[in-house]
């Protein structure tokens, strides 16, 4: 499913925090949006799944405005993963995943056979089969963001957004999960903090500054010295792997009293 962000401009509290934001993401591409703080990575991502409608510009799913499709359908091709889970710790971790068929559902439908399917097959890919019966609020902080994304996969999106997926997850978890990601076929928007995660599994990246595109682009076009200098204030040497074309980035430490730390031997 194509994802298209045209010209979206929000405001809150008197200010603006969109202004004018156009995006493209094609069926099963992976585009990252990284930026500072505060410059509106989660609005932009929460008018994508109808949270903020935009004061201006629209956000359409093969060429249909979001705002004209019902809350159920919605939810039917678009599932969110943010850095919070969000189910009752009341549920089980199995029952927290399953909540991702709703959408599919009537208020009274049992559940099917294809729901419990999908449910272990969901618990499976993440890892968490064994813990299914667990109470979720007894999972550790990077359990219980998998289950998130157990439960987004259960839900059988054609449009996953993430914000900030991977901001409780260890290191191979966090590769992990965005690999699985990719693997899933479907169009995929996520706002990533770490600049090499997102060189690494980005097929385009958007830079967000003060609300509006500051670059956009393949990851070796986009994670520049020079981008990096702009946007984030920081000093950073950018190797690119000629065979890959994937930037690494290696920040540098040259400003007044900050030193590069002493790890030992």
């Amino acid at each position: 499913m194509r994802l298209d962000i045209d010209s979206v401009t929000w405001r809150a509290a008197g200010r603006t925090i969109l202004n004018s934001v156009s995006l493209t993401a094609a069926p099963g591409e992976f585009v990252g949006l990284v930026g500072p703080n505060g410059s509106g990575k989660t609005s932009l991502l929460r008018c994508v799944y109808r949270v903020h409608r935009p004061h201006a510009g629209t956000v359409k799913l093969d060429g249909q405005d979001v705002w004209t499709l019902s809350a159920r359908e919605a939810a039917r091709r678009v599932a969110v993963v943010l850095q919070e889970p969000g189910a009752d710790p009341g549920y089980s971790v199995r029952e927290a995943v399953a909540l991702g068929r709703t959408p599919h559902k009537g208020l009274l439908d049992p559940d099917t056979s294809d729901d419990h399917a999908r449910v272990a097959d969901a618990l499976a890919r993440v890892g968490l089969t064994a813990l299914a019966d667990r109470p979720l609020a007894t999972l550790s902080g990077g359990e219980r963001q998998r289950a998130v994304i157990a439960r987004a996969i259960a839900q059988a999106p054609r449009v996953l957004v993430l914000d900030e997926p991977t901001n409780h997850l260890d290191i191979r978890h966090q590769i992990d999960s965005m690999l699985l990601v990719r693997s899933l076929g479907v169009t995929a928007l996520a706002s990533i903090h770490d600049l090499n995660l997102a060189a690494a599994v980005c097929d385009r990246i958007y830079v967000l500054a003060a609300g509006q595109v500051a670059a956009a682009g393949a990851p070796a076009d986009v994670l520049t010295a020079e981008t990096i200098h702009h946007v984030w204030g920081v000093d950073a040497e950018v190797v690119v792997d000629p065979r890959a074309r994937r930037p690494r980035i290696d920040y540098t430490y040259d400003r007044p009293g900050l030193a590069r730390p002493d790890l030992g031997a």
